[in-house]
């Protein structure tokens, strides 16, 4: 959300992140943004706010008990569910302009819609007027289609519409055809691209200089490669045979998402943990690299990842797309 603020022209003066691995990315490439690396339960102060400016706190509580593919702790008894309380204490006692909470299409219906309607409540009772859109990156320029929940309090006027649209979105192709050609287990973080651009959303993105970091992929062992060549453009866990897929206790309880090739002709499905669903690059028998998923999230290419493959991973699928994030906040703040 901050990269999608700095592109919407919105000046950051601090941050807040728990996770020493996001936080050391976060500091990595917004050097300038004093950080916070601390339990939002444990932050009582702020920077002070800008005179003359309009002020925005916005921010992304914990959204894995409110998303549809975790059934386990998807209730009233994760604590976590709770921690957008903090949100709203922080709100409270900094008084911005105007908050933003983003998160999972889940959270509409978990616990029958009571955190999204106490949130809403909960803001409004700051005396701030309160909206909540339900937008989807693919409408927005991002190669993916990604529904998330945007929760704006306003004491200036909400100017968000959701109606607002970009027209056809880019392929995952556009995205990531001039990437490095890779391997299963690829890891040399910094390679030459493979090709010009031959999209505009790729020029956007690309660095001037002729090298792309990022180029990590898991590396599966021979049986997961071999259930990638069973797997069409689109295709999914289905179209494994069975005898090869007896390491699963229940075959039938995986969601559509598992084993699940893109297809370079359109845009991606969600990029969440995709390295445990096992997404399978369009066109090679491997996951997709660091790069290629930040790539479908509208992440430039001199953005840095800290941490090892697996926190990069993790970070790059937590991410709310920048693309998105510079829209909604840019019209928040536009006269």
């Amino acid at each position: 959300m901050s990269l999608g603020a700095k592109q919407a022209g919105v000046e950051i003066i601090g941050a807040v992140e728990s996770c020493p691995h996001a936080a050391r990315t976060y500091s990595l490439n917004f050097p300038e943004v004093p950080m916070i690396n601390d339990d939002i339960c444990r932050v009582r102060d702020l920077p002070p706010k800008p005179g003359g400016a309009t002020s925005i706190l916005f921010g992304g509580p914990p959204c894995q008990g409110f998303s549809t593919s975790n059934q386990r702790t998807r209730n009233t008894q994760n604590p976590k569910n709770f921690l957008f309380g903090e949100f709203i204490r922080l709100a409270e006692n900094w008084q911005p302009d105007v908050v933003v909470i983003e998160n999972v299409r889940g959270i509409l219906e978990t616990a029958g819609g009571m955190f999204h309607a106490r949130i809403l409540e909960s803001i409004e009772n700051l005396g701030y007027d309160v909206k909540s859109f339900l937008l989807n990156a693919v409408d927005f320029g991002v190669p993916q289609r990604r529904s998330r929940v945007f929760i704006v309090g306003s004491r200036i006027g909400v100017k968000l519409s959701d109606s607002v649209r970009l027209g056809a979105p880019p392929s995952v192709w556009d995205a990531i055809h001039d990437l490095p050609a890779l391997q299963n287990g690829a890891s040399i973080d910094e390679l030459h691209y493979l090709c010009d651009c031959q999209s505009e959303y790729a020029k956007v993105l690309r660095n001037t200089e002729p090298f792309v970091t990022g180029n990590l992929v898991s590396r599966n062992n021979a049986t997961v490669v071999e259930r990638f060549s069973c797997v069409p453009a689109g295709g999914n866990w289905e179209n494994i045979p069975a005898k090869m897929m007896q390491t699963y206790t229940n075959r039938e309880r995986c969601h559509t998402g598992i084993y699940r090739r893109l297809r370079s002709d359109e845009p991606s499905v969600v990029i969440g943990n995709y390295r445990k669903n096992m997404l399978i690059h369009p066109s090679e028998n491997r996951g997709l690299s660091v790069r290629e998923a930040a790539r479908l999230q509208s992440i430039p290419d001199n953005f840095r990842f800290a941490g090892s493959i697996g926190f990069q991973q993790q970070q790059v699928g937590n991410m709310v797309p920048p693309r998105l994030a510079a829209n909604v906040l840019k019209w928040l703040v536009q006269p």
